[in-house]
């Protein structure tokens, strides 16, 4: 596999210079990828950064987009709102023709005025805070289902195993706090309970008074709404404190590293996931090349959207027949249920997905399991 795959300053030096036996840039269409490759959700960029990375190779393969080779331009997001915004004005002021990526919702949100500013095309693969959407100037797009479907996935299934009593738990950011209030208020137009709504804090080790109160509370089940770090940890000492209640956890906490944080208590925990590869029937292509450029690792749970998203743009540009930003955005709104990995693709006029792809997961046998019930 040739991944063909700059960092900004190197990146930027090319562009400017070139480099014997390199093609330059007017014979390549670079692509923005903002991602995090730093910081706590590392993993998950670096997962969503192969995927697009294969995605790429492919396109290449197959000649390229209007005649030219691709090339990606990562901006490391990081999870973090400051460095998520000098990621995109780096990206913004370079060569891209548009951005693929964008995976913390509090981190993807002050972006969006940074990428509209720039007229810039967005392809949104992983975020999904309902905050996103008012906030969207026109240019980026959202082909991950929001937190109003993930509200209306959880709230029918806790109703089903017949939950009166729910217990929420967020930490206070763009993507967890969004999904805790929608929740609870859907919860309770119902007719039911939120008897516990709790924010923690990142990082927090110890969760015994939170524990107390969940117990002391009658939750039939608790709901966290955060990510698999510090998720996992909360489940632990959940069962470890004795209850015995359901417990579920949004797609921020799909991965199978909240398994080796939570260990045991994990088994039996419910999530609200979007597509991930392995239970895609389509992907098993997918899965094999993956595993092997990268040494024999599988793909993350937002590889496959990463996938799509690339695909998608490479589309637009295609179908746009121009990398000019107007007429690639144009070709973006006008996708009418194209399909990759994760299904088909078409748009509301909010630029959100106009379907939901939510699935839940169960944790069995130490993994995540299609939850047949």
């Amino acid at each position: 596999m040739t991944i063909r795959l700059h960092h900004l300053a190197a990146a930027a030096a090319l562009l400017a210079f070139g480099t014997a036996g390199t093609v330059s840039a007017q014979e390549t269409i670079t692509v923005g990828v903002q991602v995090p490759t730093t910081g706590p959700e590392a993993t998950y960029g670096t997962d969503m950064k192969n995927a697009m990375e294969i995605a790429v190779d492919e396109i290449n393969a197959n000649g390229g987009l209007l005649g030219r080779q691709v090339e990606i331009l990562v901006g490391d997001s990081a999870c973090d709102p400051q460095q998520s915004v000098n990621a995109a004005s780096k990206l913004a002021s370079s060569d891209v023709v548009g951005v693929v990526g964008g995976y913390c919702s509090g981190a993807t949100l002050p972006t969006l005025k940074t990428y509209g500013d720039a007229n810039t095309p967005f392809v949104i693969t992983a975020a999904n805070s309902t905050k996103l959407i008012p906030a969207n100037p026109g240019n980026a797009f959202m082909i991950n289902s929001t937190g109003f479907d993930q509200v209306a996935k959880a709230v029918e299934f806790f109703e089903s195993q017949g939950i009166e009593k729910l217990a929420i738990v967020d930490q206070g950011d763009a993507y967890s706090q969004d999904l805790a209030t929608l929740t609870a208020d859907e919860w309770n137009k119902r007719g039911h309970t939120v008897v516990t709504s709790e924010t923690v804090n990142k990082g927090e080790q110890s969760f015994s008074s939170l524990v107390t109160k969940i117990k002391s509370g009658g939750a039939d089940a608790v709901f966290w709404t955060a990510y698999y770090a510090d998720g996992g940890l909360l489940i632990r000492q959940l069962r470890q404190g004795g209850y015995q209640g359901l417990i579920a956890v949004g797609d921020g906490s799909n991965s199978p590293k909240l398994f080796e944080i939570a260990g045991r208590a994990a088994e039996g925990v419910y999530c609200f996931s979007n597509p991930t590869a392995e239970f895609l029937p389509g992907a098993k292509q997918f899965i094999e090349a993956y595993a092997e450029n990268y040494n024999g690792h599988a793909p993350g749970p937002y590889s496959a959207l990463s996938y799509d998203g690339m695909k998608l743009m490479a589309w637009a540009i295609e179908e746009a027949g121009s990398t000019e930003p107007d007429a690639i955005r144009q070709a973006l709104a006008s996708v009418d249920g194209q399909s990759w990995l994760t299904g088909a693709i078409s748009f509301t006029d909010k630029n959100t997905l106009a379907r939901s792809n939510f699935i839940i997961l169960k944790g069995e046998g130490g993994a995540w399991t299609l939850n047949s019930k």
